[in-house]
């Protein structure tokens, strides 16, 4: 099996649980940190010439992270390319397993049980806090509706202010942000870097939380250690 991943965090499920099925991945999968593989370049504009001159059996994907065109070229091409959807904790086990499968894991990753038992073990969160969570700036976007980050960060008691817009990842005036006084406001390391020197400063007055991106945002095996 043959596989290109345009996912970081499927790459490193796979590579975790299928070794050597990777021939391929994006310049952004960064984990594990000795993958030794060719990179197609980014999520976004992968280079599928590239990829396709890796002769590969499948190519996995996700609806989110990579755009409809590469996907529909490579298909054109005679590859299969297998599309994950994930907007939920729940989602995210059900598509490991998919893809996992599709790829040749023999049996179900001890990973992956040990994942799941750590989020059916998290408490039941005794207070609840609002909050709002940017992932981009210049221009601001935060979380909206149907995340997996959201969903997240819902299961260990955070809600935030945009769970209900019509849009996943809207684009809000920070003066807006500010104004809704949220009890905290989260800051991921991805997309957007936000750091200690690149985000609280826009929220005076407000508690922030730097958060590794990869906990809030990847689906797989840091999923054992996200909550």
């Amino acid at each position: 099996m043959r596989v290109v991943s345009l996912v970081p965090s499927l790459t490193e499920a796979v590579a975790r649980t299928v070794p050597g099925a990777l021939v391929g991945a994006t310049d952004w999968c960064t984990h594990p940190a000795d993958l030794d593989v060719v990179r197609v370049g980014g999520t976004k504009n992968p280079k599928t010439d590239r990829v396709l001159s890796l002769a590969p059996d499948l190519v996995i994907a996700n609806e989110e992270e990579n755009r409809a065109p590469d996907l529909d070229a490579l298909r054109a091409a005679g590859v299969e390319v297998l599309v994950t959807e994930v907007r939920t904790v729940a989602r995210a086990f059900a598509e490991l397993t998919r893809v996992l499968t599709a790829c040749g894991a023999p049996d179900r990753p001890r990973w992956l049980d040990e994942a799941e038992a750590a989020w059916s073990s998290v408490p039941r969160p005794e207070r609840r806090t609002m909050a709002v969570v940017p992932i981009w700036r210049r221009p601001w976007m935060v979380l909206g509706r149907d995340t997996f980050a959201g969903d997240v960060l819902a299961r260990l008691g955070v809600d935030h202010l945009y769970a209900s817009h019509p849009e996943r990842y809207p684009k809000v005036p920070v003066e807006e942000l500010r104004a809704a006084r949220p009890g905290l406001v989260v800051l991921p390391d991805e997309p957007y870097r936000f750091t200690a020197g690149d985000g609280p400063e826009a929220f005076p007055g407000l508690p922030c939380a730097l958060v590794d991106g990869r906990y809030l945002t990847w689906y797989g095996p840091s999923l054992t250690e996200a909550p």
